[in-house]
């Protein structure tokens, strides 16, 4: 008996001693086993190759399910007051008030942009961006999270070059403003580079869409690119294996992205949902056809059968199996309901998006998928799509950490020199993480489509919803992979207080989270116990600070040989603003205003940019950090805000007082004159930790004159530190920054240093 080209059901139970390549597809012995069980039968090759891409770790999030429980567990009624979709779905969805929502979502393409950097930066945008478009929503601005090997590296320039003209060109194509994000260069990052990508979209409430197959009758349509052979087990596999010493292990093609056709699909999808043609919708990332068609028939509790020879192909010589894996760009699965297909057909046409019906929903609970008539796929969904294997890892406390810990940098040589203290402060805001980006960031437009309010420098991006009542959003991201090494619990919670923080002072209310989970492997024990311990610092922070974590991603297996990166987990803040017009700037712009730090500084030094820079070190413990103080604080800072005490906000954080001084005198070219004495006796702190601590819990904000009593009334009236630390100073080519009793850094000198530090590693800086 001669064995069929195309392995079908009947085949696949005649032939059980067939020997199938599981393990090249990323798949263990015992998930093999568990399949075969599962089914009563070995697999198809169909059939494996969905199992294979829907339970790697990319998609089935098999070794952080029993973690990310956590996140719905540690929540309250009120903070799911403003919730509409919560985990589980494409992207979380939340009420901002006068019938507007904004879904926003961050996810990982981490092992992608190494491999090949530009398309692999540019898909993880149009993926993302995808996300927000199956919640019925118009994508209006994206963001980026980045981080890079040490910016001396040989490789390093290849990865740097390709990633930010991947990210600008798909989002530029886009026409969405690029509004914020970060740049970290650190050599933990050198074989496995993150690119998280985060996108946020706008809709009204009756327009929401869930990806939900039901109904049976209605059609299942692919709309979209043509399926393509590239990207075969990409992201999905890809993401789910380490990088050994001499390079990736898998090298499948990464993705290739179009954002012509995206733009197009964007525009289709939202005159669909206009003309409510749609009952339900799902993108094609990670695991293409495999994953939409699954996930759509287990989400709606229905089955679904599918003729794949239907699908529309770039490639002819694609088999069915390749079909299922391919994670081909621009693609977009929709259920629909018979009597509106003509009307969907008319939609697509007019925008000259490709459309194939490919089946129909049944009421059998099976996802059936054929091949010129021949049964390929016979699955219960939910078994490759929701019920993939669940792992309890071994988890072991690092052996390094206790050692690690007790080197704190309080006991490296601090100078009470003027002259040292000035170098160490130009060594510290030219260093590379704390260098103007403007390399990277004037690649992106930050204004395009007139409803951006805040976006680069500022401490996050904002953009308008409504432009009658001036309603709209806020979010910052940030993340500290060496406060994190040093302690992931706390290093999770200082990364949301940042971000809350970073929402607060542009006078917007923190509302929401999302995260982008970035580790090591998995399958080593003390990595595991890193993630457990992030993943209570981050759930546990949440709920002091009363806002839920509305969805995310975890990306494993981000290590080289046996070291992994850092744990670096992104925490993305959403906030809630009335009228765009009343919000705060990060620096200073009239002269004779008074500046006030808010918060108290200690000797926090450890884990700091200051350690890093200067001595090159990381040990101790992180800064502490009161998560009821930071609410206090915003909660200040609004009140001022509203009362139009304050003309600019900035926090602080990396880098300290130093950098939060620059970053204000450099925004707008206005100098300032401090003095640190009252921190200095207030606080019982030398010069050195009142310039470079990262103490949280602190911003600097300046005020006009005129307003100064009300202003020092209203912070001891809620019971804030606050203390008078300088005046903002002339503008113009005379301006500068004086510490007084200690130095002085003409602006032109401070600009031209911060500036120079990507440039000479990259080349010039576009200019606008």
């Amino acid at each position: 008996m001669t064995t069929p080209l195309i392995d079908t059901v009947d085949n696949a139970a005649a032939t059980p001693e067939k020997e199938q390549p599981y393990a090249a597809l990323g798949l263990k012995p015992d998930e093999y086993e568990q399949i075969k069980q599962i089914l009563g039968r070995r697999p198809t090759g169909g059939e494996l190759a969905m199992y294979s891409v829907m339970w790697s770790e990319h998609c089935s999030y098999k070794s952080s399910k029993i973690y990310l429980k956590r996140f719905g567990q540690k929540v309250t009624d009120e903070m799911k007051k403003r919730l509409m979709v919560g985990m589980g779905q494409n992207a979380g969805v939340v009420d901002i008030g006068e019938g507007w929502a904004v879904t926003f979502k961050v996810e990982s393409h981490n092992h992608p942009s190494y491999v090949e950097p530009f398309q692999g930066a540019a898909t993880g945008v149009g993926g993302i961006v995808r996300d927000i478009i199956s919640m019925g929503a118009r994508p209006v601005a994206v963001m980026d999270q980045l981080r890079f090997g040490a910016i001396d590296h040989p490789d390093t320039a290849r990865v740097v070059h390709g990633v930010t003209s991947g990210i600008s060109f798909y989002g530029n194509c886009l026409g969405l403003p690029n509004i914020g994000g970060e740049t970290v260069f650190d050599q933990v990052y050198q074989g496995n580079p993150l690119v998280n990508a985060l996108a946020v979209g706008v809709l009204r409430h009756e327009d929401l869409k869930l990806a939900n197959a039901s109904g049976t009758g209605n059609k299942v349509v692919l709309f979209g690119a043509r399926t393509g052979g590239d990207g075969i087990g990409g992201a999905s596999i890809l993401a789910s294996d380490t990088f050994a010493d001499g390079g990736p292990t898998k090298r499948p093609a990464v993705q290739v992205g179009d954002p012509f056709a995206e733009k197009v699909l964007i525009e289709c999808c939202l005159e669909l949902y206009k003309g409510e043609l749609v009952e339900a919708i799902q993108d094609l990332g990670a695991a293409g056809i495999s994953c939409a068609t699954s996930e759509l028939a287990a989400n709606g509790g229905s089955g679904m059968r599918v003729d794949l020879e239907n699908v529309l192909l770039r490639d002819p010589t694609l088999t069915p199996e390749e079909i299922l894996m391919s994670e081909s760009q621009e693609r977009m699965m929709a259920i629909v309901a018979p009597e509106k297909l003509d009307a969907f057909l008319e939609v697509t046409k007019k925008w000259d998006v490709e459309t194939s019906v490919l089946g129909e929903v049944t009421g059998d609970g099976r996802l059936k998928i054929y091949w010129h008539g021949e049964q390929i796929v016979d699955v219960d969904p939910s078994t490759v799509a929701v019920d993939g294997p669940v792992y309890e890892r071994p988890v072991a406390y690092p052996t390094w950490i206790d050692a690690l810990q007790q080197e704190p940098a309080a006991a490296l040589p601090r100078s009470a020199d003027p002259d040292v203290l000035r170098t160490q402060f130009l060594q510290l805001v030219s260093s590379p993480n704390q260098a103007d980006t403007s390399w990277i960031t004037n690649q992106y437009d930050y204004y395009v489509m007139g409803n951006t309010a805040l976006a680069f420098p500022d401490d996050a991006g904002m953009i308008r919803v409504d432009e009658n009542s001036g309603l709209g959003f806020a979010i910052a991201t940030d993340a500290n992979g060496r406060y994190c090494q040093l302690d992931p619990y706390q290093g999770a919670k200082l990364a949301l207080a940042e971000a809350f923080r970073n929402v607060a002072v542009t006078g917007a209310v923190p509302a929401a989270v999302t995260d982008c989970l970035n580790f090591g492997s998995p399958e080593n024990p003390e990595v595991m116990w890193q993630f457990s311990q992030a993943v209570d610092g981050l759930a546990d922070g949440c709920l002091e600070l009363g806002i839920p974590v509305t969805g995310g991603n975890v990306s494993f297996y981000n290590q080289t040989g046996d070291t992994p990166i850092h744990p670096t987990p992104v925490v993305g803040v959403m906030g809630i603003i009335d009228d765009v017009a009343h919000r705060v700037p990060s620096g200073w712009q009239d002269e004779g205003e008074n500046i006030y730090l808010l918060g108290v500084t200690a000797t926090e030094l450890s884990g700091s940019a200051w350690a890093a820079t200067v001595h090159q070190h990381l040990g101790g413990r992180p800064p502490a950090v009161d998560l009821a103080a930071e609410m206090r604080l915003a909660e200040l800072i609004r009140a001022a805000n509203d009362e139009n005490l304050i003309s600019s906000a900035h926090d602080l954080s990396e880098g300290g007082l130093a950098q939060s001084l620059t970053d204000g005198v450099l925004r707008f070219g206005v100098g300032a004159r401090v003095w640190l004495d009252e921190i200095i006796d207030r606080d019982g702190v030398d010069a050195a930790s009142a310039l470079f601590s990262e103490s949280t819990g602190r911003v600097i904000v300046t005020v006009p004159r005129e307003e100064d009593v009300k202003f020092r009334g209203l912070c001891e009236g809620r019971n804030y530190p606050v203390l008078r630390i300088g005046v903002t100073d002339q503008a113009g080519p005379d301006a500068a920054l004086e510490v007084q009793g200690l130095f002085t850094v003409p602006a032109s000198e401070l600009r031209a240093t911060s500036s120079a530090t990507l440039p000479a590693a990259f080349g010039p800086t576009v200019t606008e």
